[in-house]
């Protein structure tokens, strides 16, 4: 539930929201997702959250972060650690929760609704704190996928919780069409 009136801002944990959508068989356009929530109020800010590798040449989800920066979201990163786990495999752990906690709890007093975009159980007490301020807390994640991608805890803990899946055709980009190589793009062999 939402009102025209009300002041929102987006809290995006973004590797949780990949997820969630990879596990829906979607890919989130930033765009569309940032244009339905300021029809539904009035947006004061969109967060969004990721480690990102330094010392990599080229990172996949750079453009992304580039791209977010520099259509109206706030980008909140930090450095991932690097480290081989007992099995001798290479892991990369960034864990985003105290930025998002912190941000949110600094920007209660100005906002009416936060929207989550998480289903990590970790935010449960950050839920039940801003509530307590007084601020409406809608969660956005899913229970369509094996196993669910929202922590129980989260979901009973949130004012609304937001079916992911149900957003697919307000926020979801279309699938890419597979390329069809007409005979005349391909080169012609000598002599022909």
């Amino acid at each position: 539930m939402f009102y025209k009136d009300e002041r929102l801002a987006l809290f995006i944990d973004g590797s949780n929201l990949y997820a969630a959508a990879k596990a829906l068989g979607f890919d989130i356009d930033y765009k569309l997702l940032r244009q339905e929530f300021m029809r539904r109020g009035k947006l004061l800010r969109a967060f969004y959250y990721t480690a990102l590798l330094e010392n990599d040449d080229y990172s996949p989800i750079r453009p992304l972060v580039d791209w977010l920066h520099y259509n109206g979201f706030t980008m909140v990163t930090k450095p991932a650690k690097e480290y081989t786990d007992s099995q001798g495999r290479r892991k990369v752990k960034g864990n985003m929760d105290i930025e998002l906690t912190v941000n949110a709890m600094e920007l209660a007093p100005r906002v009416d609704h936060i929207v989550l975009f998480s289903g990590d159980g970790d935010f449960r007490p950050l839920v039940e704190s801003l509530q307590r301020q007084g601020v409406r807390v809608s969660v956005v994640s899913t229970i369509r996928s094996q196993p669910p991608m929202i922590a129980d805890e989260l979901r009973r803990q949130a004012d609304n919780f937001i079916e992911l899946d149900e957003l697919r055709e307000v926020i979801g980009r279309p699938p890419r069409e597979p390329r069809v190589i007409e005979r005349e793009d391909l080169p012609q062999a000598s002599g022909q």
